[in-house]
């Protein structure tokens, strides 16, 4: 239905924003969290203020030393004025715009711009933000196109400002640890042969909007858009994103280049859509798909799966070696390594803290009990010592403003998301040809 009752909208797409400002009753919290301003604060705006741009303002808020000073959004009646009230409840006053190019002409004295918006708008508001001097966080995927992407890291080396790309994993305390301490240093793992990941979520309805809100058919087109349900639902569109398999799997994929530190020799990949059997639905409802890794210790498969119509086991990557298992997930509730039965004892990495005593007791077979040859006991799980409750995209928001004051380098700087892109992006061209893929190392240079 293209129109729907108001209060469910509110609940379906912005939850998150409307969770955080219902917490806060007479405004009693926000004030608590108010800013005060100081010259030394960076002045930042953001482009795109629907659901993911709320995220990442809501982060924001939680970091000292920041101020927002603009805010711009094609959807004037509902994400620009929700931002803009919201913003102005935390004591940032800004001014709001339609198009970004009207902003960067009017506003002055910027540091930063945060972009949010759909896929296919990345390249040229990261290219002409950087050519306005600004420093810029994008969203990933980078683009919906290779070309895209290329043109935002040479935007970035041409001017000389940095680009982080939104792989917020890459800043994720956790996924750092496992990746230096227990893969690096303790190769715990051992040998790293095999890798699955997944992203599954349950059938979902088309994003609407509530009735009298639409945006007008000539603005629309303006920033192309042929139809509200095309701005409501651009992730389906090929124009305009890349479906399930890069609005999720772009995350996932981007860690097994990073934690394998190598990058994939092929693909095969197969999906389809036999679910969601509308206009609205170009893209493939599911997809698998397996890489082939040359690793300097040898041959890794990799797996990855998305669906779109069933949300079993939810979201997760497992790094398996010949002496354990790494679990992962951007929940911060799961995670977990699993020493091999013939792996060397692992107290040596719980006693520099590197990893928790496992979880109970390793379970033992019956001794009456008949157990086939084939059978493997469960090896026994150990927790991971890094506990995370700031939200997801607060610590590469960090890093982003801490490498724009010199005191750090970026995590996912603009070279590292390209390389993220080219694996990302051969997923669907893969499913479409119907035969194995190889990617040439010169692929993943811009």
């Amino acid at each position: 239905m293209k129109n729907i009752d108001r209060r469910k909208f509110l609940h379906y797409s912005a939850a998150t924003g409307a969770a955080l400002l219902l917490a806060r009753t007479r405004g009693e919290a926000a004030d608590e969290n108010r800013q005060s301003s100081s010259s030394d604060d960076l002045k930042i705006a953001l482009i795109g203020a629907g659901a993911q741009g709320q995220v990442l303002m809501n982060a924001c808020l939680k970091i000292p030393g920041v101020r927002f000073r603009a805010v711009c959004d094609i959807w004037e009646a509902y994400n620009l004025r929700r931002a803009q009230r919201m913003l102005d409840k935390f004591g940032h006053k800004v001014n709001a715009y339609q198009d970004y190019r009207q902003m960067l002409a009017k506003e002055k004295g910027l540091d930063a711009v945060l972009i949010a918006t759909p896929d296919f708008c990345h390249a040229q508001q990261t290219v002409d933000c950087l050519a306005a001097g600004l420093h810029v966080y994008c969203e990933k995927e980078m683009s919906n196109t290779l070309e895209g992407a290329r043109r935002m890291v040479h935007a970035a080396q041409q001017s000389r400002k940095l680009l982080q790309i939104g792989h917020q994993r890459r800043s994720n305390p956790r996924y750092i640890h496992c990746y230096k301490k227990l893969i690096q240093e303790a190769r715990v793992l051992g040998r790293v042969t095999t890798v699955n990941g997944q992203w599954n979520r349950s059938v979902q309805a088309d994003n609407g909007w509530p009735k009298g809100s639409a945006i007008e058919a000539e603005v629309l087109r303006k920033y192309g858009y042929r139809s509200m349900e095309e701005f409501r639902n651009w992730r389906w569109y090929r124009h305009l994103g890349g479906g399930p398999v890069v609005d999720l799997g772009s995350h996932q994929l981007d860690i097994y280049n990073w934690f394998l530190d190598a990058r994939p020799q092929s693909i095969v990949a197969s999906g389809g859509s036999g679910y969601y059997e509308r206009r609205t639905h170009e893209w493939f409802d599911s997809v698998l798909a397996t890489f082939e890794f040359e690793t300097r210790h040898g041959k890794v498969h990799a797996f990855y799966q998305t669906i779109s119509t069933n949300s079993n086991q939810g979201y997760y990557e497992s790094f398996m070696g010949d002496q354990g298992t790494l679990l992962i997930s951007e929940s911060g509730a799961r995670g977990a390594a699993y020493r091999e039965p013939t792996a060397p004892d692992w107290e040596k990495w719980v006693s520099l803290g590197y990893l928790k005593s496992p979880v109970g007791e390793q379970k033992k077979p019956q001794t009456d009990a008949v157990l086939d040859v084939r059978e493997t006991v469960a090896p026994p799980s150990f927790e991971l010592p890094i506990k995370f409750d700031d939200p997801y995209h607060k610590p590469h928001l960090d890093n982003f403003f801490n490498a724009i004051r010199g005191k750090e380098k970026l995590n996912c700087p603009a070279e590292t998301g390209y390389e993220t892109a080219v694996t990302v992006l051969k997923v669907n061209e893969a499913v479409e040809s119907g035969r194995k893929l190889y990617f040439d190392p010169r692929e993943f240079k811009a």
